[in-house]
């Protein structure tokens, strides 16, 4: 019951409307009594969220992952756009709402070719991005001490820019599926809640787990002797590794931290006047000086950062170039010993040195096989070899390498009924004696075709008689081969794939599936574009030719370990 000033207030307020109004209000009134006695809900943006998912790759592996997660967006109702970071228009940045990128690391922490202009473009410009919600996921090999360097740096500079972040940066190690997977997911969860924009974009930056370091293991050399025979202008060494129940499949590479050569660490102690047998934190290494240069510290190749650094400590201006320390001590020489310190600060890591294994697990059980080119270049008019292909060189039989497996998922055999097309340049056909061995110490029925070229047939056949044995047993079904032999128009490797286009292209309609493995420069790129222009001859046209090249891929049919 109602007292009496509201119920004239009430009179009064009716008197103001029609009978049909008075239904209606009626109606409203009843509606109202009946709706959870809660606090109204702030409004929220019901609009759909735009996502953008862009991704950088040298391999392969960022475009896929990015692929999954777009599905996966779409799946959720998130209107998603997917795009290469070389096909993604830079003046579309300041307008996204929501953008993630997938990012690889190349080389010593440099971006992947195909997002160099993307990496340039946001470093270089001086505009500000407050609009944009992003996030990164970083993938790398901890084998490498810049590991994940370009995500870093990629989410670093967004920040910078005035972007927030939708989730902390993530880092993946090369098993990078269940990490990326569990983040992306926790990604969709912030865009598909209802929680207002303001609140889901927020996060602060979590650091990305630790990855777990790489296994390594010790491996003993049986086998040590160059494949080249007398008068070939190269040496290429196969090296028998004896280690007992490592596991690796075809296809895989180990990593090799190479050593740096006693005698010319016990020169730059001399030229610095440092005691060598002094123990000193490095890195989170502690060991002597000399320990570490030996076994720890990059001192042969010198990144520009190292050598800026070494600029610091002396005071001096030095060009940015590619260097080595001990030239740094002659040319610059430290004024007093204990600023030799400093200078390790600023040194790097050794890398690993990555080779193709060449052996099979199943032909050649508890060992592993290498094939190590020689690496010479002429520095300062003086010829010097490669850092670890000088350490393998001096190693002899009995002696221990250390190393660590590098899975390769993408460089798989297909099931052992299906046909191979195997291309490997020099260098390049370490794998397929791995692919070959294996296939014939497990009796798989598909058919296999090796594409082979060296310098010279007589010096430079490498594994030649293995070859010519599989060839006889039906093991390995067609050979093409191209020797340059002296000759300066001598047909390529890639002339040969012109010329046996039809037939290759058979096979792959058939089912084969095609490997390319060698060095990226001239002859990975040469190959590469004489498989498109037989693609494009025999599907019509070169848009065609690149859709079969693109279904090859997608079907993973198409695998290649250019370096």
């Amino acid at each position: 019951m109602l007292a009496e000033p509201k119920l004239k207030l009430l009179a009064d307020f009716i008197s103001q409307f029609s009978k049909e109004e008075l239904i209606w209000v009626n109606g409203y009134l009843s509606g109202w009594i009946a709706a959870p006695a809660t606090t109204p809900a702030e409004p929220v943006n019901a609009s759909p969220k735009k996502l953008t998912i862009a991704y950088g790759t040298e391999t392969g592996n960022s475009k896929k992952l990015a692929t999954d997660f777009a599905a996966k967006a779409k799946k959720k109702g998130l209107p998603t756009k997917l795009v290469s970071l070389d096909q993604y228009k830079l003046t579309e940045l300041p307008k996204e709402e929501y953008f993630i990128t997938v990012i690889s690391t190349q080389g010593d922490g440099e971006p992947p070719v195909t997002a160099q202009k993307f990496y340039d473009h946001i470093h270089n410009n001086g505009f500000k991005l407050p609009q944009l919600k992003y996030g990164v996921l970083a993938l790398g090999d901890t084998a490498y001490p810049l590991f994940c360097k370009t995500g870093e740096d990629v989410d670093k500079q967004l920040q910078y820019l005035g972007a927030q972040r939708i989730a902390g940066l993530q880092k993946c190690d090369l098993d990078y599926e269940a990490t990326a997977a569990q983040w992306f997911d926790k990604v969709i969860e912030q865009l598909t809640t209802s929680v207002p924009t303001e609140t889901t974009v927020t996060a602060p930056l979590v650091a990305a787990p630790k990855p777990a370091g790489k296994q390594y293991y010790e491996g003993i050399i049986q086998t040590h002797i160059n494949l080249t025979a007398k008068g070939s202008a190269k040496k290429i060494y196969y090296i028998e590794l004896l280690a007992e129940g490592v596991a690796f499949l075809p296809g895989d590479s180990i990593g090799i931290v190479p050593e740096s050569d006693a005698l010319l660490v016990d020169q730059i102690l001399q030229l610095a006047s440092v005691d060598g047998n002094k123990t000193i934190t490095w890195k989170n290494e502690t060991a002597t000086i000399r320990e570490l240069l030996i076994s720890k510290i990059n001192i042969s190749y010198l990144l520009e950062k190292s050598v800026k650094q070494y600029a610091t400590v002396v005071g001096q201006e030095i060009p940015a170039a590619k260097t080595d320390l001990l030239s740094l001590l002659k040319k610059y020489p430290l004024q007093n010993p204990a600023l030799f310190e400093q200078v390790l600060e600023g040194l790097t890591q050794n890398v690993p040195r990555i080779y193709n294994i060449a052996s099979s697990p199943v032909a050649h059980n508890g060992e592993v096989h290498i094939t190590v080119l020689r690496d010479v270049f002429i520095k300062e008019e003086k010829e010097h070899t490669g850092l670890c292909t000088h350490f393998l060189e001096n190693k002899k039989q009995g002696d221990t390498v250390r190393f660590f497996i590098q899975t390769n998922k993408r460089f798989r055999l297909p099931a052992a009924d299906k046909d191979i097309v195997m291309i490997g340049p020099g260098t390049g056909i370490a794998p397929f004696r791995s692919f070959v061995a294996e296939r014939d110490a497990t009796g798989a029925s598909g058919k296999n075709w090796l594409f082979f070229s060296e310098e010279q047939f007589t010096t430079d056949f490498l594994y030649q008689t293995e070859w010519q044995s599989w060839f006889e047993t039906d093991v390995l079904t067609k050979i093409s081969l191209a020797f340059h032999n002296g000759i300066e128009k001598a047909p390529t490797l890639a002339d040969k794939i012109l010329q046996q286009g039809k037939e290759i292209f058979e096979w792959l309609q058939a089912g084969a599936s095609l490997y390319l493995c060698g060095e990226k420069e001239p002859a990975g790129k040469a190959i590469e574009e004489a498989l498109l222009k037989v693609f494009s001859a025999e599907t019509g046209s070169e848009t065609n030719g690149k859709l079969f090249f693109e279904t090859l891929k997608n079907e993973n049919r198409y695998s290649k370990d250019l370096y």
